[in-house]
């Protein structure tokens, strides 16, 4: 045959007869792919692994158990030929080769008329990928770039807009806890295909300097103690920008829906009748704690963990949570938005029976580069916040999981210079 390299197609195989002989590891993996493309498959074969015959057990494939016969290959599209006899293979390839069937041979690439591409899924790309060098042909490098570009679709670092099928609407996008390693996979890619990004100041800020220069960022950010967009101007913007056409995402500090007022918007969103997407993310309350070798739960210490709201402090009439039912828990609280109240909350718990002793750490800026821990007891802990200069974004934890973890995960950084 010519060295030419191969011509890429895709075939459309619904309802058309689909080949396969042999059912071994190769059609193993192999027939997911013509099953989903809508083949009418037929596996010749005497014998096969348990899941292709799961998949015949199943009527997805019809089995044919015996060996291959001359003529099997009447009135079929395709072929995938991968027995463990190289003279039936053979054979099987010539009447291939006569009724002008595209045929793949798992054991001799050469005397194939097709060649499977390494292959991947991306949000209804299937991404193919073939050498050119017909002599050198190296299956772990086109496998190798395969995955880079399936993964860099995934995650929005290889941005690839839509622009025919994208449709309007707002993405209510969890960013995490502060590393931009730590936003989902469909966050970033959401956030990749953004025309505008309404932003708190918690996200994850390094990802918005990945943004494409036409993107518009609007800075939402609820800076504790200074200025902050009010919750109507956040509802308004996303209305206005949606309404027009443009894919807006709403990048939010940890989970939309952990003391993230997502529902708010979503609220607004579904009055002003926007489509709207919400996408999870990872929550503060774990993440952080885990960042400075805190598990909320562990066996023997501790077997639930709650996580509350510190904006108000226990007295004030605002107040939903019950802290003398809280003080009689036995596990692990964590507190949000509590570093300027944490003196009156540890008051309160110890006043309605937690132990003045109880571990107490506070981490401020977790999973960042900024990131420190600081511990004290409900005890010390008000005094602790004021001497440690301990400032929001922090994240505490009180309970005896704060001293599970190992010595160096325990010690408190040093404190800033006055």
């Amino acid at each position: 045959m010519a060295e030419h390299p191969a011509y890429p197609v895709g075939l459309r195989l619904t309802g058309r007869r689909v080949v396969v002989l042999g059912g071994g590891q190769v059609a193993q993996r192999r027939l997911p792919a013509l099953i989903a493309a809508g083949g009418a498959v037929v596996l010749i074969s005497p014998e096969a692994t348990p899941s292709v015959e799961a998949m015949a057990d199943a009527g997805e494939i019809t089995w044919e158990r015996r060996r291959y016969t001359e003529g099997d290959l009447t009135d079929a599209w395709y072929a995938l030929i991968a027995t463990g006899d190289g003279e039936a293979n053979a054979r099987a390839s010539a009447e291939a080769e006569r009724h002008r069937v595209w045929c793949v041979r798992a054991d001799d690439a050469d005397q194939a008329t097709a060649w499977t591409p390494a292959t991947g899924h991306s949000e209804g790309v299937t991404v193919a990928v073939l050498t050119t060098d017909v002599k050198g042909r190296d299956p772990r490098h086109t496998a190798a770039i395969r995955d880079a570009v399936v993964e860099g679709l995934r995650d929005g670092t290889l941005v690839a807009r839509h622009h025919r099928t994208r449709t309007p609407g707002v993405a209510l996008v969890g960013g995490g806890p502060g590393d931009p390693d730590l936003i989902t996979v469909r966050g970033r890619r959401l956030l990749a295909e953004a025309d505008v990004v309404i932003a708190d100041r918690l996200g994850p800020r390094d990802l918005l300097a990945e943004l494409p220069p036409h993107v518009e960022v609007i800075d939402a950010a609820k800076i504790p103690y200074g200025r902050f967009m009010a919750q109507e101007a956040i509802n308004n913007a996303l209305i206005e920008h949606a309404r027009q056409g443009k894919a807006v995402v709403r990048l939010k500090g940890g989970d939309p829906y952990v003391f993230g007022r997502g529902m708010e918007e979503l609220h607004a969103l579904a009055e002003a009748g926007i489509a709207c997407t919400v996408v999870p993310g990872i929550s503060s309350s774990v993440s952080v704690p885990g960042a400075a070798g805190i598990p909320v739960t562990h066996r023997g210490v501790a077997h639930e963990f709650t996580v509350v709201s510190g904006h108000v402090a226990p007295d004030d009439e605002r107040s939903l949570v019950d802290w003398p039912s809280l003080a009689k828990l036995t596990g692990t609280l964590v507190v949000l938005m509590g570093v300027d109240k944490i003196g009156r909350i540890a008051e309160a718990l110890v006043a309605h029976g937690r132990s003045p002793q109880t571990p107490v750490a506070l981490i401020q800026e977790g999973t960042t580069a900024a990131q420190r821990r600081v511990d004290a007891t409900l005890a010390t802990v008000g005094e602790t916040v004021r001497a440690e200069e301990v400032r929001p974004p922090a994240v505490i934890v009180i309970g005896e999981v704060v001293n599970v973890g190992p010595p160096a995960a325990r010690a408190p950084k040093p404190s800033r210079p006055s």
